[in-house]
């Protein structure tokens, strides 16, 4: 309330660990010694339904640039909105569909186009959270600016968004086409913007640039609460 956090609904942590170390003796260290210390002076602190995600992925023996290497953290800022619009900090380039760095961000992106052409909303960001080894986001929710119509706030939409998209990876490469070889033309001239299209490629219809389509209008005017 007032931009004030009212509670704890989700706490996500990955910690690498030496190996033969059981999950069960991690999350009960972590929880002890770094989560509950840390929230401990928060008046919106955790309670009885607060979910804890310590290490969603499992084991996490293997770290460092010896795990996670590669072509990324280049361009963010240009990649995207030039800075008018806030960013999770995750890059696109380098990665394929399966990191929501990139198709999480392609997804809150078709919502929010989708969501302003309703006339739900006239101006509105979509914010997608995820914990790693954990499929559905631990939070969906809609920032509408003041600008969403009379008689909606921001809960009844992000009640709708999370109706009407499915925003789980698998079913995000599915509806905005991105196991074809789509990433291409986003190397030059940003990612969001540009004109959705199609090209023939192996005899095949490819369609660019997806998450620029508005076509989930009817249903989210469709959807309870809208």
């Amino acid at each position: 309330d007032n931009w004030r956090p009212r509670r704890i609904r989700t706490v996500v942590l990955s910690a690498q660990h030496d190996e033969g170390l059981t999950h069960a003796r991690i999350r009960d260290e972590l929880l002890e010694k770094v989560v509950r210390p840390a929230l401990a002076g928060f008046a919106a602190g955790e309670d009885g339904e607060t979910v804890h995600h310590i290490n969603p992925s499992g084991s996490f023996v293997r770290g460092g640039p010896h795990g996670d290497a590669g072509l990324t953290g280049r361009k963010i800022i240009v990649d995207t909105y030039g800075g008018f619009g806030r960013h999770g900090g995750g890059a696109f380039s380098g990665k394929d569909a399966t990191k929501v760095d990139r198709s999480g961000a392609y997804a809150a992106r078709w919502a929010a186009k989708n969501l302003v052409a309703s006339g739900a909303v006239s101006r509105c960001e979509v914010q997608l959270a995820y914990a790693i080894g954990v499929a559905e986001p631990v939070q969906v929710w809609v920032d509408s600016f003041g600008t969403a119509a009379s008689g909606l706030g921001d809960g009844e939409l992000s009640r709708a968004v999370r109706e009407v998209f499915d925003f789980r990876p698998e079913s995000i490469i599915r509806d905005l086409g991105l196991a074809a070889p789509v990433f291409a033309p986003t190397a030059a001239f940003g990612h969001f913007g540009r004109e959705p299209g199609t090209v023939e490629e192996g005899g095949r219809e490819i369609r660019l640039f997806g998450w620029e389509r508005i076509n989930r209008v009817d249903e989210l005017r469709q959807a309870p609460g809208v």
